[in-house]
């Protein structure tokens, strides 16, 4: 008897009119940045979100160190930011000879909690880099505050988050300046791609001109002046015409890709709720007022042997799942670069419990159906004895 396929953890297959436009624009030819289908995905942005600028980029890592550099982080700045996050936004910190102060997470959503960060403020506080885990946002209107409040920015690390929600405003234009991800593990992808969306419209030339190169070839181009020259810092990360044209492709059918990503998830809520507590399984949770994009689908298990003895059990099912991020306070450079601020034992316990699950449009309602079949026939380890 044939062994049954593998579900991988993802998958990538065009959507729409992928092919179509990547043609289009090599007959343009024009396949460096600025070209028709890189200006078309930014207004879609500005106008899906109601952001006054959106520039794409060849990664979220690029955006992230843009908006570093946009806020003029010098060494000795501090920035406070989660451990549990992926290592793009310390690093574009650390870039710029500032120091990622790392804080613990909530329970409640796996992300920054206002209080928290009010906590680890200091004179040489210069922003917080809040992380919008799993597409779901947390309290962003009192990280605003509290920043607002002390004279630092607000950056989201909204590269999980495109179309979620909180308090019915999109997540991503809370903060002064926000990243998105396309990268090919996101629910819109362009293979590698991200994009920053500019909230507080005095930053808006400066960094037009940073994202050139540190030049006003974007002034030059609209006219505004005789030639362009060197003004500023900057580097050269806007994205290119081929993943553009790859991601509006992506974009004309964003409402059905996120009605159907919406959809898996809620199917695989509805096939582990009954069997989480036999199963030894917490599912993934979110504070009131909050709305998600079906990004991922988590369970968190009791400890790490647990998560352990179910993802090899699901590989041994046919099921890849994986777990996530290595906190950044442990690691060698977190060390070298940053600093904890007050325990992080949320942030640990989360690292050693937390298995993500296959989820993406090409994903099929039976194939969730398998996954939670493999759950089902799972054995959890004896709990140890008081």
């Amino acid at each position: 008897m044939n062994a049954p396929k593998t579900i991988p953890f993802n998958q990538v297959r065009p959507v729409g009119r992928e092919y179509q436009y990547m043609q289009e624009a090599v007959d343009l030819h024009h396949l460096s940045s600025g070209g028709r289908f890189a200006g078309q995905c930014e207004e879609w942005l500005e106008r899906r979100l109601g952001t006054p600028r959106a520039i794409l980029t060849h990664t979220c890592t690029h955006a992230l160190e843009l908006a570093c550099l946009a806020i003029d982080l010098k060494p000795g700045d501090e920035v406070i930011m989660p451990s549990f996050a992926f290592v793009t936004a310390a690093t574009a910190i650390a870039l710029r000879g500032a120091v990622p102060v790392f804080v613990d997470i909530s329970p409640d959503s796996l992300t920054l909690h206002p209080d928290t960060v009010a906590r680890a403020i200091t004179d040489r506080t210069k922003a917080v880099i809040v992380i919008h885990y799993a597409g779901y946002g947390a309290w962003v209107d009192g990280l605003r505050e509290v920043c607002d409040r002390n004279g630092i920015h607000l950056i989201e690390d909204a590269a999980q988050a495109i179309d979620s929600s909180y308090l019915g405003r999109p997540l991503g234009t809370f903060g002064h300046l926000a990243t998105l991800s396309f990268h090919e593990t996101k629910n819109l992808i362009a293979g590698e791609g991200g994009a920053l969306l500019i909230n507080d419209a005095a930053l808006i030339d400066r960094i037009e001109i940073m994202a050139e190169k540190g030049t006003d070839r974007a002034q030059f181009l609209q006219g505004r002046v005789e030639k362009y020259v060197w003004q500023d810092l900057g580097s050269s990360v806007r994205m290119g015409e081929l993943p553009a044209a790859y991601l509006f492709a992506q974009f004309e059918e964003a409402d059905h890709v996120f009605g159907y990503r919406r959809e898996l998830w809620r199917r695989y809520h509805a096939g582990l709720t009954p069997m989480a507590n036999e199963k030894g399984l917490s599912l993934p949770r979110h504070i009131p007022d909050s709305s998600g994009n079906a990004h991922l689908f988590y369970v968190l298990t009791r400890d790490r042997a647990h998560r352990d003895r179910l993802l090899s059990h699901l590989a041994d099912h046919g099921v890849q799942s994986v777990f996530h991020y290595v906190p950044l306070h442990s690691s060698p450079a977190g060390q070298k670069f940053g600093r904890a601020h007050g325990p992080l034992t949320v942030t640990d316990q989360v690292a050693d419990t937390l298995l993500r699950l296959p989820l993406y449009h090409s994903l099929s309602f039976d194939d969730v159906a398998r996954v939670v079949e493999a759950v089902a026939a799972f054995e959890p380890p004896e709990r140890d004895a008081p």
